[in-house]
């Protein structure tokens, strides 16, 4: 079922996200900004000692980037795939879990928090674009980063109606400080694109309209491989 109703656009997404790096001043979380308040990571800052460099073939990239555009232009799409280092996270059942897990599928990580007012506008559009293209090629990895209990974040998605994510977490919120280190990561939202051999395509700070047919062409593009 279509929730256009419950999406911002994205110029109004940004001017949340702008106005809630303003005022919650969590460290790391909103600390650097570009202008736009929906920055794409530098590809000179993704060179930490963790990062390697990746076999993908450099006509896919080509490919991706002009679909980089519109609702998604903020998606910085690299001109090498980049190696990420191990991230780790915990399954919907509690099981431990890691990005290795869903080798052979693309997907799109999306690290997100229920204080983060831009993060919680885009859920319901991560939840249209799986409902979609999601298939054993392709996946939306939402991976929460509230520290805490299940609980609050678990009561948001079933607020929403939003059940087709999961509810991958990481309460110590280490897979944003290893992206921040990486220089992937400036705040929240943050979204990576990630190919089915597990090298960084590209990567975007800030909210998308995910359900947009910009997201849906380059999702498509990138599941195509």
């Amino acid at each position: 079922m279509s929730q256009s109703r419950n999406r911002l656009s994205t110029g109004a997404l940004v001017a949340i996200a702008i106005a809630l790096g303003a005022a919650v001043g969590v460290a790391g979380i909103y600390g650097k900004q570009s202008p736009s308040g929906n920055a794409p990571a530098a590809e000179s800052l993704a060179q930490g000692e963790s990062a390697a460099s990746c076999e993908t073939d450099p006509d896919l990239l080509a490919r991706l980037k002009p679909l980089a555009r519109g609702e998604v232009a903020a998606m910085a799409v690299r001109e090498q795939a980049l190696g990420l280092p191990p991230l780790a996270f915990t399954a919907a059942d509690g099981s431990n879990a890691s990005l290795a897990d869903f080798s052979g599928q693309a997907i799109l990580v999306n690290l997100w928090a229920t204080w983060c007012a831009p993060c919680r506008a885009e859920m319901p559009a991560l939840s249209e674009l799986q409902s979609e293209l999601g298939d054993a090629d392709f996946q939306v990895l939402a991976i929460n980063i509230d520290t805490g209990d299940v609980s609050k974040p678990q009561g948001f998605l079933d607020e929403i109606g939003v059940s087709n994510l999961g509810l991958y977490r990481d309460a110590s919120m280490g897979v944003f400080n290893t992206l921040k280190r990486e220089g992937l990561a400036f705040g929240l939202p943050v979204t990576l694109m990630v190919g089915p051999d597990g090298c960084l395509l590209g990567a975007m700070n800030g909210p998308a309209e995910w359900a947009s047919e910009d997201a849906k062409a380059l999702v498509s593009a990138l599941k195509a491989g």
